[in-house]
């Protein structure tokens, strides 16, 4: 199963185990405080969290939700964060994995990794 960028009408990403693994691995080191702390990895990288039953769907929607941040015809986010969505949306990136975890504290811990990774500094996502 993929994640179709639809938002932009892109290409879908396509699901790897290996990115599945890496993510799961990872989501795993952090439920002891379930911070946010980048895995500093060779992927593109989201991380999210949240309580209750949230869920990687409900994460990438609230990456998603940034879109109205980006400005597209200055490449910059306008008006707060931008950076998950433009992850998202990479127009190179073609693969993803997502892990969740629960946290120690009972949140949920979730990190989605993406290959080849996005986000260069200078070049636009689409």
């Amino acid at each position: 199963m993929g994640l179709c960028k639809i938002s932009v009408a892109l290409a879908c990403l396509i699901g790897s185990a290996l990115l599945v693994h890496t993510s799961f691995s990872y989501a795993n080191q952090r439920i002891g405080d379930c911070n946010f702390v980048h895995s500093n990895g060779p992927y593109g990288e989201n991380l999210a969290k949240g309580s209750g039953s949230f869920t990687g769907t409900k994460a990438v929607n609230l990456w998603v939700a940034e879109k109205p941040n980006y400005d597209y015809n200055s490449n910059s986010c306008v008006g707060g964060e931008c950076g998950h969505y433009t992850q998202v949306v990479w127009r190179n990136s073609v693969s993803l994995g997502c892990g969740r975890a629960q946290c120690n504290n009972g949140w949920w811990f979730i990190i989605c990794n993406y290959y080849p990774p996005g986000n260069y500094i200078g070049q636009r996502p689409y």
